[in-house]
């Protein structure tokens, strides 16, 4: 796959930069087996070879435009930070959620954050997870919604539809703002539409699906927060207010933050305010919520499938096949989503891609971890995967990144016996400290405080063979760690 941003495009119209605020605190649970809580989908190269997260920053990169401010999960923050720093975004600001709120008060926090250098920045609102093909087309419709941001509007953008699609939001359009040219009134919010209702605004025209992004400038967006949304600024400022400075995160107080009512941008005030003005645009935009989404958008064979990875397609029409894992083989089956990981199968018709999340509920009702985690894990050291599970044991296999170092920490219930397989380990067991090198091994008794690091420069990768009554990853007592874990 190819990038869609050879180069960040500058505004057309150069002015005061535009702060981008990306939103990347959602799970993508219909994008299940591939999208789950511990490394969701705008994590993932679902659209190029780039993950949602790193295109969604770098249009949003370059002239005209200051360093992000990103809200986040505070689970994924170091797979974040490394995200940026590959695409090169330089200076940005990770804000860590304690726990999840709505776009509401994401947005509170991160405007009451840029105020602190500038009251009258332009904010940029975008979730981490869509997609958006016509570069040109988004940086003509951000001229004029930056435009009608600056002239005292709250601003969204309203995709131009192109079908009676039922899953996503539409808005109704008003009259026409004369002094800002191709910017509307917003009559109206609709929910996510039956068929019927679809069709019909469709048909009526001066109707628009809605992005969710949003364009205001700070100082205002506040001032309507106090006006029609109090609920959501107070604690949002008591959480920025008592955050603390965690390496390179900055980490809201996490109960002030609870108290925030967990509502939407949408209803907490774009549906209240006096000022909201809609921009209608054209530029490829989808919100990648599905595998049918992720079809359409797909680039397709002669046949109309989208086959990525180690697939093997025989007779098949209209499929979107997906492996991450063995090869996979499809043969005459229409209309069709086969997505294969390490671990789980998914497959289903296209036309009840909605229906996974009911796959992933059931599967959180039955504990099952499938629903949460995949077998390879990451962590700010590097990763780890579980290759074999039985009773009283568990193997896997560690990757430790150069330079790095897990925590230094002991085990109630489980004992270890590490082999290294590639590079040289400094291991730290009790007061011991040795050299273990490439088909050496040592044993971690239980109980022993032990900490694993690479002082070399390249990656080490070792099996880990655990043994005991209790192997889940709770069983870990960290006394020391680089990385803000204790």
């Amino acid at each position: 796959m190819t990038s869609l941003h050879p180069a960040p495009l500058p505004l057309p119209v150069p002015a005061t930069a535009i702060v981008p605020v990306i939103l990347s605190g959602g799970s993508g649970s219909r994008l299940w087996p591939v999208s789950r809580e511990s490394f969701p989908k705008q994590l993932w190269p679902l659209i190029s070879d780039r993950s949602l997260l790193q295109e969604t920053a770098l249009r949003a990169a370059g002239e005209g435009f200051a360093a992000p401010i990103v809200v986040c999960n505070q689970e994924h923050r170091f797979l974040i930070a490394e995200q940026l720093r590959e695409a090169g975004i330089a200076g940005a600001r990770i804000v860590l959620e304690p726990v999840g709120r709505n776009s509401a008060p994401a947005m509170a926090v991160a405007a009451l954050l840029a105020a602190e250098t500038d009251p009258d920045a332009v904010l940029w609102m975008m979730a981490a997870d869509a997609a958006i093909e016509d570069e040109a087309a988004l940086a003509r419709g951000l001229a004029t919604a930056a435009a009608a941001a600056r002239a005292g509007h709250i601003v969204t953008f309203g995709i131009e539809p192109t079908r009676a699609e039922t899953g996503y939001g539409w808005i109704a359009m008003g009259e026409a703002i004369g002094s800002v040219p191709g910017a509307f009134r917003l009559a109206r919010f609709v929910e996510k539409p039956d068929a019927a209702t679809a069709a019909h605004m469709l048909a009526a025209g001066g109707h628009v699906w809605n992005s969710g992004m949003f364009l205001f400038r700070t100082g205002q967006f506040l001032a309507e927060l106090a006006e029609h949304a109090p609920a959501v600024l107070a604690p949002a400022q008591a959480a920025l207010a008592a955050a603390q400075t965690d390496l390179d995160f900055i980490r809201l107080d996490a109960e002030a933050f609870a108290r925030c009512p967990e509502i939407s941008l949408d209803y907490a005030l774009a549906e209240r305010t006096r000022n909201a003005v809609v921009v209608p645009a054209a530029f490829g935009w989808s919100d990648v919520g599905s595998w049918g989404a992720l079809w359409e958008i797909g680039a397709k064979d002669g046949a109309g499938n989208v086959a990525l990875g180690d697939v093997m397609l025989e007779g098949a029409r209209d499929c979107y096949v997906r492996s991450d894992g063995v090869l996979t083989a499809v043969v005459g089956l229409k209309d069709t989503v086969v997505v294969v990981t390490g671990d789980a199968v998914l497959a289903m018709h296209r036309e009840r891609a909605q229906d996974v999340k009911k796959i992933v509920c059931r599967l959180k009702e039955a504990g099952r971890q499938e629903a949460v985690a995949h077998s390879r894990v990451y962590r700010p050291w590097g990763f780890y995967e579980t290759l074999i599970r039985g009773e009283r044991f568990q193997v896997k296999r560690i990757v430790v990144d150069p330079g790095q170092k897990l925590s230094l920490q002991k085990h109630y219930h489980r004992a270890e016996h590490w082999v290294v397989v590639a590079g040289s380990a400094l291991v730290t067991r009790d007061e011991e400290v040795s050299l273990v090198r490439e088909n050496e091994s040592i044993y971690l008794p239980l109980g022993a405080v032990h900490r694993l690091e690479n002082p070399g420069r390249i990656p080490i990768a070792l099996i880990e063979v655990q043994s005991g009554s209790y192997l889940e990853e709770d069983d870990i007592v960290r006394l020391e760690d680089t990385y803000g874990r204790v």
